[in-house]
């Protein structure tokens, strides 16, 4: 039988565990709090830094720079992902005799859903990645202990000029991944599975719905600021030397990639949970 003292020290621990996680949470909410607080001052006081991170989040640095960076990296993936979307989608309704409609499936699964998930897996990837490293390695350099010792405010400096820069950079990015997905899915049915041009241009252009696009590019842009803000928070509060760098980045890309899926499945039903404007009959 378990005695009254381990019952009562296993209830302390457990108390004490959510304590913890409480008080984590709470950390992150007002670090998330201050860093969009601090947006506008990074606009005002620093737009050099804010353009030098532009150019560094969507062509890279380096020898990162050779390969283009975010923009080469991410256009490949929702391009194969609409080639993906192609030809799983053009067997599956031709084992029903309705393989011509492939092009309303590309108009209305890449805008809806693997557009912006693969976009967000893409912002997490490389973005966020880069971000909480840099941050991180500079924690435990004690650049940014530095920062505050020379009275410059380390969070609109680091954090909000990244946030900024991100936010900036998303919108291209995203509408280069759309335009990948729609590009490779019209390939790869016209060309590779051989449909007629004029039947996928007919039914991609009748369903391709504009205000799903925008509200596609408004989802890439919440991604965007809730990637950056998870990445930027772990960088900045690394600890535990070169490797706490990488338990840092491994622990941000997971929680932003639950993150990316958390936020496309609430707007996909903010949006389309009762909608009824699909109509396929003629």
């Amino acid at each position: 039988m378990i005695s009254a003292s381990d019952a009562i020290g296993s209830l302390r621990r457990r108390a004490g565990a959510v304590g913890r996680t409480v008080d984590l949470v709470g950390d992150q909410v007002l670090f998330y709090l201050r860093s969009v607080l601090s947006v506008g001052r990074a606009a005002r006081a620093y737009r050099d830094e804010t353009l030098r991170l532009i150019s560094e989040i969507s062509l890279g640095t380096g020898i990162l720079a050779l390969v283009g960076g975010s923009v080469v990296i991410m256009g490949f993936l929702t391009f194969f992902a609409g080639a993906t979307v192609a030809v799983q989608g053009y067997h599956a309704l031709g084992g029903v005799g309705v393989e011509a409609f492939t092009g309303f499936l590309s108009a209305y699964v890449n805008v809806r859903v693997v557009a912006p998930v693969t976009a967000g897996v893409g912002l997490a990837a490389t973005i966020g990645a880069g971000t909480t490293a840099e941050l991180g390695a500079m924690r435990i350099s004690e650049e940014i202990d530095a920062l505050d010792a020379m009275a410059i405010r380390s969070v609109p400096y680091l954090v909000g000029t990244r946030l900024l820069a991100g936010l900036i950079v998303v919108v291209p990015l995203y509408a280069l991944s759309v335009v990948a997905a729609f590009l490779s899915s019209r390939i790869t049915t016209v060309l590779v599975l051989g449909q007629s041009a004029g039947v996928y241009d007919h039914y991609f252009g009748t369903f391709l719905n504009p205000d799903d696009v925008l509200w596609s590019f408004a989802q890439a842009i919440a991604m965007a600021v809730v990637v950056m803000l998870v990445h930027t928070y772990y960088g900045f509060h690394t600890v535990g030397g070169p490797a706490g760098v990488g338990v840092a980045t491994g622990r941000a890309v997971r929680l932003s990639l639950i993150c990316v899926v958390t936020v496309t499945l609430l707007i996909s039903l903010a949006l389309y949970g009762s909608a009824r404007q699909l109509h396929l009959a003629g």
